[in-house]
């Protein structure tokens, strides 16, 4: 069982949260290292400084990799069908929320098959966003040509409004693992000065590991590329949370340019 985690922001205990959640919000100085934190176990509050399984060490910087060029980054354009993906193959992002009147999140990446069984259980439906390599934008599942074919009934109707609701773009990731010659992609979360999490099918790195980032929304606005550091692997390595080191100043603009707009 995970274990209850308790801090103190602004001078309000907040909590129980689990420990990743301690580590994020330090990783996005939303905590820093003088704030109070408590588990079970603990004879009295702790700063995070001294808590052994909180601390997250600074690695050297390292510079942006070279990406490569039109070939992998215009694959996005390329016209997609679900018809021809593969069951099993997870590369599905979906944006839930909107689709029952509430506040946007991203989840994923999911295959088809886990697609399906999300639908039957009810945790998506017709108006539910998916996106997915070779998709130019989020888009409304009642909308997908394949519906019928894939959950075996008719879509819903949707409003023109619904489909404005996807009108903001992926924020897509690109990125190499140091010393790897992979390319992955995912889609970014959780964004700030600090890090971000990234959802990308399959990751193969671990904590530590150097990451070299190419961050490339349609909006060319937000578009940034870092370096940094890896500081946790999501379960079932469904992507992972990332603490920029030596961030410069224009990609510090394009991230404070897209809080302040999104």
């Amino acid at each position: 069982m995970a274990e209850n985690w308790y801090y103190v922001q602004k001078g309000n205990r907040q909590g129980p949260v689990g420990q990743e959640v301690i580590l994020s919000m330090v990783v996005n100085q939303e905590l820093t290292s003088s704030d109070f934190v408590w588990k079970k176990g603990f004879d009295n509050w702790k700063k995070i400084k001294e808590v052994p399984e909180l601390q997250v060490e600074p690695g050297p910087v390292i510079e942006p990799l070279a990406f490569p060029s039109a070939p992998v980054m215009n694959e996005i354009e390329k016209e997609f069908s679900f018809a021809n993906m593969d069951e099993n193959d997870r590369s599905i992002f979906i944006r839930v929320g909107n689709d029952r009147g509430g506040a946007t999140s991203d989840y994923g990446p999911f295959s088809l098959k886990q697609l399906k069984q999300l639908y039957k259980e009810n945790r998506i439906n017709g108006k539910t966003f998916v996106f997915t390599t070779g998709m130019k934008e989020w888009k409304v599942m009642g909308d997908l040509p394949e519906y019928q074919d894939i959950f075996q009934e008719l879509p819903p109707p949707i409003k023109e409004a619904d489909r404005r609701n996807a009108a903001r773009k992926p924020f897509i990731a690109r990125l190499f693992v140091q010393n790897n010659k992979k390319l992955f992609e995912g889609i970014c979360r959780d964004i700030s000065i600090g890090g971000m999490q990234v959802l990308v099918n399959d990751f193969k790195g671990q904590a530590g590991d150097k990451i070299s980032i190419n961050v490339h929304p349609e909006n060319t606005d937000y578009h940034f590329t870092a370096a940094g550091m890896v500081v946790r692997v999501l379960e079932g390595n469904s992507g992972f949370s990332f603490r920029f080191e030596g961030l410069n100043d224009e990609a510090k603009r394009a991230i404070e340019k897209y809080i302040q707009e999104n």
